[in-house]
């Protein structure tokens, strides 16, 4: 129905509306997209790394800002060679207004998730600020063990392929057979580790099994960053047990769910009504939005909002969808556009115009630590 979703209610009036302005669309590029080649060949894990960074009084400083978690490709694809988002920081230090100049695309959809995620010094407000990522390719046969092991704690494009899970068995003789199973599992108290705002914190314990299966020679081979999660983990590996036989260079994770960043504070939606306006604040729907949390954001635990307007005809069709407003990110706005589109209001004699929706993106208080990799093959 694009028809009904750009009509708007006023037309349904007895006296006809003017006639829509001209538009004229600016030139579209159709050029083709770079590929983006990877030296050592596919598949391959991307990354985006940061180029440049800056603010409209000076250059920005970065230490504050969440790494982009890597993506995974199976085959070349076409893309551009770098991405810019802009953004402003708010007095409390965290970005807002965050969006785009370009799509990163799927692969790259937490890009500004972790961007949202990232805090800059309190007390120092900055405008028109942008970061300028530079997008790159490295085969999963000549990656470091540290980057395969880091991407099988958030497989956001899948699976890691067989043979970076060969690359990581071959570290050590803990996958020949008869692989050690453990007899007893011990965990770490999560509860007592902080948890880091917008990141999911991990550790890969190495460590050796002596004739008894006892762990020895412990150490932590790669993490996030989060020291009591490391030492815990060590901790939790040493207490475990496992069957008979000395093997040599074994690895096990634990993670700790990330922290929940939360949204700046959501407007009144007074103040983005239009004059004129016939939509009042309840409203019955004959089929209410689909509530889905962006994933990338999601998986970050970042929180955010939306003001939309819209319309509604008399038989209930949803139209003139606007974004009035969103933080921290212009995906929030986006993602509540859709749900919008995809509700059907009460049928109603003359439809309603000026609506006005607020979206809260809330997350929930289920936390999600655990221990295991995203295959059986990780030990």
């Amino acid at each position: 129905m694009p028809l009904i979703a750009a009509l708007s209610i006023a037309a349904l009036a007895s006296t006809p509306p003017p006639p829509p302005p001209i538009v004229i669309p600016a030139p579209v590029d159709k050029s083709p997209l770079p590929l983006l080649e990877s030296a050592d060949g596919w598949p391959a894990l991307l990354s985006w790394d940061i180029a440049d960074a800056r603010c409209s009084d000076g250059a920005l400083d970065t230490a504050g800002v969440k790494a982009v978690l890597r993506a995974m490709s199976n085959r070349p694809i076409r893309t551009a060679a770098q991405i810019i988002y802009r953004f402003d920081i708010a007095p409390d230090g965290r970005p807002i207004s965050i969006e785009s100049e370009g799509s990163p695309g799927m692969l790259g959809q937490d890009v500004p998730a972790s961007l949202a995620a990232s805090r800059f010094p309190v007390g120092q407000a900055r405008t028109r600020c942008t970061i300028r990522y530079r997008i790159g390719a490295q085969a999963i046969r000549t990656a470091a063990i540290e980057d395969l092991l880091a991407y099988t704690m958030t497989p956001i494009s899948g699976r890691l392929p067989k043979e970076g899970w060969a690359r990581i068995r071959d570290i050590g003789t803990c996958a020949e057979p008869p692989r050690p199973r453990p007899l007893l599992r011990a965990f770490p108290d999560f509860s007592k580790i902080p948890a880091t705002p917008g990141r999911k914190d991990w550790s890969f314990v190495l460590y050796d099994t002596d004739a008894k299966g006892r762990p020895v020679n412990l150490k932590t081979f790669a993490a996030s960053g989060n020291r009591e999660l490391d030492a815990a983990a060590r901790d939790a590996v040493a207490r475990s047990r496992f069957t008979g036989g000395v093997r040599t260079q074994c690895l096990y994770p634990y993670w700790r769910a990330p922290e929940t960043v939360s949204s700046p504070p959501i407007p009144d939606a007074g103040a983005f009504r239009p004059q004129g306006a016939t939509c009042g604040d309840d409203r019955a729907w004959d089929r209410k939005p689909a509530l889905i949390y962006p994933a990338a954001y999601r998986r970050r635990a970042v929180e955010g909002w939306a003001v939309l307007t819209y319309d509604i005809a008399p038989w209930g069709e949803i139209g003139n969808v606007k974004v009035a407003a969103a933080q921290p990110a212009a995906d929030f706005g986006t993602q509540a556009q859709r749900m919008l589109l995809s509700a059907r209001a009460a049928a109603s004699p003359q439809g309603w115009t000026g609506c006005v929706e607020r979206v809260r993106f809330q997350m929930g208080t289920a936390q999600d630590d655990g221990d295991k990799p995203d295959s059986d093959d990780a030990t």
